[in-house]
Protein backbone atom coordinates (compact mmCIF):
# COMPACT_ATOMS: atom_id res chain seq x y z
CA UNK A 1 0.00 0.00 0.00
CA UNK A 2 1.17 3.67 -0.33
CA UNK A 3 1.54 5.78 1.66
CA UNK A 4 -0.16 9.15 1.82
CA UNK A 5 1.40 12.38 2.94
CA UNK A 6 -0.02 15.53 2.87
CA UNK A 7 2.12 18.61 1.65
CA UNK A 8 2.79 21.48 3.53
CA UNK A 9 2.11 24.44 1.21
CA UNK A 10 3.56 27.75 2.48
CA UNK A 11 6.31 26.61 4.74
CA UNK A 12 8.87 29.10 3.00
CA UNK A 13 6.13 32.31 3.39
CA UNK A 14 6.46 34.22 6.80
CA UNK A 15 4.55 34.14 9.52
CA UNK A 16 2.16 36.84 9.43
CA UNK A 17 -0.06 37.75 12.35
CA UNK A 18 -2.22 41.20 12.11
CA UNK A 19 -1.06 42.50 9.22
CA UNK A 20 2.90 42.15 11.25
CA UNK A 21 5.17 40.51 9.29
CA UNK A 22 8.09 38.47 10.37
CA UNK A 23 10.62 39.56 13.31
CA UNK A 24 8.19 43.07 13.55
CA UNK A 25 5.65 40.46 15.96
CA UNK A 26 8.56 39.99 18.67
CA UNK A 27 9.68 43.74 18.61
CA UNK A 28 6.16 44.46 19.39
CA UNK A 29 6.08 41.66 22.20
CA UNK A 30 9.37 42.92 23.64
CA UNK A 31 8.20 46.34 23.57
CA UNK A 32 5.04 45.04 25.50
CA UNK A 33 6.82 43.46 28.23
CA UNK A 34 9.32 46.45 28.65
CA UNK A 35 6.08 48.54 29.13
CA UNK A 36 4.75 46.29 31.54
CA UNK A 37 7.95 46.31 33.74
CA UNK A 38 7.96 50.13 33.42
CA UNK A 39 4.35 50.36 34.60
CA UNK A 40 5.51 47.70 37.30
CA UNK A 41 8.53 49.64 38.62
CA UNK A 42 6.75 52.86 38.19
CA UNK A 43 4.13 51.70 40.46
CA UNK A 44 6.25 50.57 43.24
CA UNK A 45 8.33 53.30 42.96
CA UNK A 46 5.07 55.18 44.50
CA UNK A 47 4.11 57.34 41.83
CA UNK A 48 0.46 58.09 41.31
CA UNK A 49 -2.09 56.05 38.65
CA UNK A 50 -3.19 59.46 37.10
CA UNK A 51 0.66 60.08 36.30
CA UNK A 52 0.96 56.60 35.31
CA UNK A 53 -1.46 55.29 32.86
CA UNK A 54 -1.23 58.46 30.43
CA UNK A 55 2.73 57.85 30.07
CA UNK A 56 2.41 53.67 29.67
CA UNK A 57 -0.76 54.30 26.82
CA UNK A 58 0.95 56.90 25.08
CA UNK A 59 4.36 54.59 24.59
CA UNK A 60 2.08 51.56 23.89
CA UNK A 61 0.43 53.67 21.07
CA UNK A 62 3.53 55.35 19.92
CA UNK A 63 5.02 51.53 20.12
CA UNK A 64 2.12 49.90 18.10
CA UNK A 65 2.04 52.40 15.32
CA UNK A 66 5.85 52.30 14.91
CA UNK A 67 6.11 48.86 14.77
CA UNK A 68 3.52 48.50 12.61
CA UNK A 69 4.93 51.29 10.57
CA UNK A 70 8.50 49.74 10.07
CA UNK A 71 6.27 46.39 8.71
CA UNK A 72 4.29 48.10 6.39
CA UNK A 73 7.64 50.28 5.32
CA UNK A 74 9.80 47.59 5.16
CA UNK A 75 8.34 44.36 5.02
CA UNK A 76 9.86 40.71 5.97
CA UNK A 77 13.50 41.79 5.21
CA UNK A 78 13.78 45.52 4.25
CA UNK A 79 14.56 46.71 7.44
CA UNK A 80 17.26 44.29 8.10
CA UNK A 81 18.36 45.16 4.23
CA UNK A 82 18.11 49.30 5.13
CA UNK A 83 20.21 49.12 8.14
CA UNK A 84 23.14 46.74 6.06
CA UNK A 85 23.33 49.13 3.62
CA UNK A 86 23.07 51.74 5.75
CA UNK A 87 26.55 50.72 7.46
CA UNK A 88 28.04 50.03 3.90
CA UNK A 89 31.15 53.10 3.61
CA UNK A 90 30.31 55.55 0.52
CA UNK A 91 33.51 55.49 -1.42
CA UNK A 92 37.17 53.48 -0.28
CA UNK A 93 39.95 55.66 -1.48
CA UNK A 94 43.56 53.49 -2.11
CA UNK A 95 46.47 55.95 -1.81
CA UNK A 96 48.66 53.25 -3.60
CA UNK A 97 48.49 50.40 -6.07
CA UNK A 98 50.37 47.98 -3.69
CA UNK A 99 47.02 46.29 -2.13
CA UNK A 100 46.74 45.18 -6.25
CA UNK A 101 50.43 44.39 -7.39
CA UNK A 102 50.57 42.37 -4.51
CA UNK A 103 48.34 39.80 -4.78
CA UNK A 104 49.53 36.66 -6.45
CA UNK A 105 47.20 34.71 -8.71
CA UNK A 106 46.19 31.59 -8.28
CA UNK A 107 44.61 29.38 -10.81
Amino acid sequence: MARVFQINKGVSRPIVFKGLKAQYIAYLALGLVLLLIAFAVLYISGLSLYVILPVILGLGTLLFYSVFALSRRFGQYGLMKYLARRSLPKVIVFRSRRAFTSLKRKI
